[in-house]
């Protein structure tokens, strides 16, 4: 099984795409990185760490 290169001439090989797939990925991703620092900032006031 030889891959023929003519086939994939016009696909890219990177990992980040400007797509609606990579734009709702990275924005769910954000999205959960804040709310989990959020969710540690909220704990340790609860636990009175600071």
């Amino acid at each position: 099984m030889t891959a023929d290169p003519k086939k994939n001439q016009h696909h890219e090989d990177y990992i980040l795409k400007d797509n609606k797939k990579t734009k709702f990925g990275a924005t769910f991703i954000i999205i959960v990185l804040i709310l989990l620092v959020i969710a540690v900032a909220v704990s340790g006031f609860y636990m009175e760490w600071w």
